[in-house]
């Protein structure tokens, strides 16, 4: 016998959303901690050394440092120099496609640790994010690679930064004059305040969720959707709800395969495969609603459409090659 609505809600669905906001809320409060500290630009330092093998010239390493501590900023001075004459397009392209790898470690402290891992659980969070590093980390050694052969000194023009205007403008490095108790302050605020945002969503959609699958047989509700999906790379049927789910929000998408992992639908390895899969369709939507007014914003639409176009292009790809090798483990 099915159990009755108030009894799932108190005994399932409680405990996991509340046990899920004290997580993201303490997560994302280190994060802001560690941003306010300056701990994270010791992580993103790592990018200094590979401006040389790809041709660019070392002003460029700190545009890639600070994209780890805001993408906004980082992007902002990739642009700046752009438009200065230090970098010309084809310089620029290879350079936003190396800031992959860094602009995904801000989210690492931001979103992935605090937020995702949580809700998925330790191991196939860690997969994820790991699955996740790992395709970002292969953008930006593939922009190394083309900066080492598609680049030269007519890229760049390296008289362009002896303006003083160029060399400061866009960073957002300046000191942070705060105390220590109102970081603190500041970095609790914070990580009540993307609870608050994150747990209207999350409690509706685990609640829908659990109810589903508590009252409803899954593959019936998939119908011959799956079908496809699951002959041609042999995850389960329910894939098909959380890859419609994930392309439009990961973290709901996230709430919606986690109940499944735990009722043994999905392994570590298919749970990982299915979110990749939706993050690929997500690519459609989330341009349009995030990287078009972005890209556009910073660039301009000729060359945010290039951006866009690389970006895009080598993420389908990489996440591609991720899939098959997990499918084939």
């Amino acid at each position: 016998m099915d159990p009755a609505i108030g009894s799932l809600l108190l005994g399932e669905v409680l405990p996991r959303v509340v046990t899920i906001a004290v997580a993201i809320a303490g997560g994302v409060a280190f994060a802001n901690l560690l941003v306010a500290f300056g701990a994270i630009e010791y992580i993103a330092a790592l990018s200094k050394p590979l401006t040389g093998p790809a041709n660019l010239p070392d002003e460029v390493g700190s545009a890639i440092l600070t994209t780890a501590a805001s993408t906004t900023a980082g992007y902002g001075m990739l642009a700046e120099y752009r438009d200065s004459g230090l970098l010309d397009d084809r310089a620029t392209l290879v350079a936003v496609t190396i800031n992959t790898f860094f602009g995904f470690v801000q989210h690492i402290f931001t979103f992935y640790a605090p937020v995702l891992i949580p809700i998925l659980g330790f191991k196939v969070g860690v997969l994820y994010v790991g699955t996740r590093a790992g395709v970002s980390l292969a953008i930006t050694v593939t922009g190394v690679v083309a900066g080492a052969f598609l680049l030269s000194k007519r890229n760049v023009d390296p008289d362009a930064m002896k303006q003083t205007a160029i060399e400061n403008g866009g960073r957002s490095d300046e000191a942070d004059t705060r105390t220590t108790k109102a970081k603190m302050l500041d970095a609790g605020r914070g990580g009540l305040e993307k609870t608050w945002e994150i747990l209207p969503r999350l409690a509706f959609v685990y609640t829908l969720v659990v109810v589903l699958t508590t009252y409803y047989d899954i593959e019936a509700l998939t119908g011959g959707a799956a079908d496809p999906l699951a002959a041609l790379t042999g995850l389960p049927s329910a894939a098909v709800p959380v890859i419609v789910v994930f392309a439009f929000d990961t973290t709901s998408g996230a709430v919606t395969i986690a109940p499944l992992i735990d009722d043994g639908i999905f392994t570590a390895r298919t749970a990982v495969v299915t979110m990749l899969i939706g993050g690929i369709v997500s690519f459609t939507v989330s341009t349009f609603k995030r990287s078009i007014p972005f890209q556009y914003g910073i660039w301009g639409a000729e060359f945010g459409t290039k951006v866009i176009i690389v970006n895009t292009t080598l993420k389908v790809f990489w996440i591609a090659v991720a899939v098959t090798g997990l499918l084939l483990l």
